[in-house]
């Protein structure tokens, strides 16, 4: 199924692509300039603010263009103050953006409340980095239950792998529904390596900065989630 192609949107249609955390906005920012540039989209952003000050960095870094702010971070928020306030400030976003499309990223809570609040306004839901379980319900908790119930309301699903993928056939999703993409995160490390390089005076402090870096080594980066910085998870992801 092509998304430009679905029966119920109009030939150009509207984008709200959705994100409150640093890791979100970062692996959004592909998507943002991709569908700006795009001539059959009109697209629009909404940050949360789940993650107020980490977010602002990102939107400062890539000068993201932001349209909504919901603004919702309260020092000592839970998840029960976060859900709500995204709820509640995408009801507002939704009845003023009018959307034809909710794109969400991954497994925060943004992306779960997202996507419930476009379910009910029955507004359709891309879900970016799908398909990603552990096959645990509380392990990472909440984002485990948050992807899939993102999952369960999206009508397309943009997977990083084939194995998440093949997670999406086997909890019922349409083969044709699903996309293997790749992890937008690289097409960011991509830009701003190429920016780099061809920055000379920012490749030479980065160089005096990390002088351990050997350009002439492959190198390996390892992301993971700030929990595996705790109980040996970075030395079991790299073993």
């Amino acid at each position: 199924m092509n998304v430009l192609s679905h029966p119920k949107l109009p030939v150009r249609q509207k984008l709200l692509i959705v994100f409150g955390t640093r890791p979100e906005a970062l692996k959004c920012f592909p998507v943002v300039r991709a569908a700006l540039a795009h001539p059959g989209f009109v697209t629009e952003t909404c940050i949360t603010g789940q993650h107020r000050e980490m977010v602002d960095q990102v939107i400062e870094l890539t000068g993201l263009p932001v349209h909504h702010d919901l603004n919702i971070m309260q020092p000592g928020q839970t998840l029960f103050d976060v859900t709500s306030r995204v709820l509640l400030g995408m009801a507002e976003v939704l009845e003023k953006a009018k959307p034809d499309i909710v794109l969400v990223q991954g497994d925060t809570t943004t992306a779960m409340t997202a996507a419930l609040a476009a379910f009910y306004k029955r507004i359709p839901v891309a879900h970016i980095e799908a398909g990603l379980r552990s096959h645990d319900i509380n392990s990472p908790f909440p984002e485990e239950l948050n992807r899939k119930i993102a999952g369960d309301i999206a009508t397309w699903h943009f997977a990083p792998t084939i194995q998440a993928r093949d997670n999406l056939i086997a909890e019922g999703k349409a083969a044709n529904t699903i996309f293997v993409t790749g992890n937008t995160v690289i097409d960011t490390l991509l830009h701003f390596s190429g920016a780099i390089d061809a920055d000379k005076l920012m490749s030479a402090k980065l160089a005096a900065r990390f002088p351990f870096l050997d350009p002439a080594k492959k190198m390996v980066l390892v992301t993971g989630h700030r929990r595996e910085n705790f109980d040996g998870g970075i030395h079991r992801i790299c073993t």
